[in-house]
């Protein structure tokens, strides 16, 4: 069974016993929608997908969670360099709420990104993007520049791209906790379902990164 080494990163390994396929380090760079504020640490989604790769045939899979809430992307090329210690091998990008929700001009959160982008090449790792939608009320022009910086970031550097991490959640009452925007356990696992094929697929795919 999955076992909590270190309850302070939420570093999660997953050991398998039968031949299967290597097992990744997959790092999860996000914010409280990543690091499951308001769920039990088994119960936000990365913990979900670690599970859920290791019945699928990846011996040894381990789910790194760096979402810290309330963090935004000015944050985030300092936190994956701290990460490189534990030398993951694919950076699951999640970021950028708490930058539309405070206003952060869409320019800003594209150079933010990139930068996490670029360092984590550098590294070695390989990049899956995860989309970030923001309520309409924001406007018409903002929520569409918003979404556009994800598609142009993928397009520019040739990332696998989630266009939207809480397809089927966000919104839905029954899916999120009394605030309307942290998902809860049923949440999480719906995030899982939705997240579980591309990230699936993308690792049994994925070639060497060339730093």
């Amino acid at each position: 069974m999955p076992r909590l080494l270190n309850p302070l990163l939420v570093l999660l390994v997953f050991a398998c016993t039968v031949p299967a396929l290597a097992g990744p380090t997959v790092l999860f760079l996000g914010d409280s929608l990543t690091a499951g504020l308001g769920v039990e640490p088994e119960e936000a989604y990365p913990y979900l997908l670690g599970e859920r790769l290791v019945r699928d045939g990846f011996a040894e899979a381990r789910m790194i969670n760096g979402g810290i809430s309330g963090s935004t992307s000015a944050s985030a090329p300092g936190r994956l360099r701290w990460y490189a210690r534990v030398k993951p091998d694919v950076l699951f990008l999640a970021l950028g709420a708490n930058d539309g929700l405070r206003g952060l001009t869409v320019a800003e959160l594209e150079k933010n990104l990139e930068a996490v982008i670029v360092e984590a090449r550098r590294q070695g790792m390989r990049v899956l993007l995860a989309g970030m939608e923001l309520p309409p009320n924001y406007g018409d022009v903002y929520t569409a520049d918003f979404r556009r910086v994800y598609a142009d970031l993928a397009g520019r550097h040739g990332l696998p791209l989630l266009p939207f991490l809480l397809e089927g959640v966000g919104g839905v009452a029954e899916l999120n906790q009394a605030d309307g925007i942290h998902p809860n356990a049923k949440g999480h696992r719906r995030i899982a379902d939705h997240v579980f094929p591309f990230l699936r697929d993308q690792l049994r795919a994925a070639p060497p990164v060339q730093p």
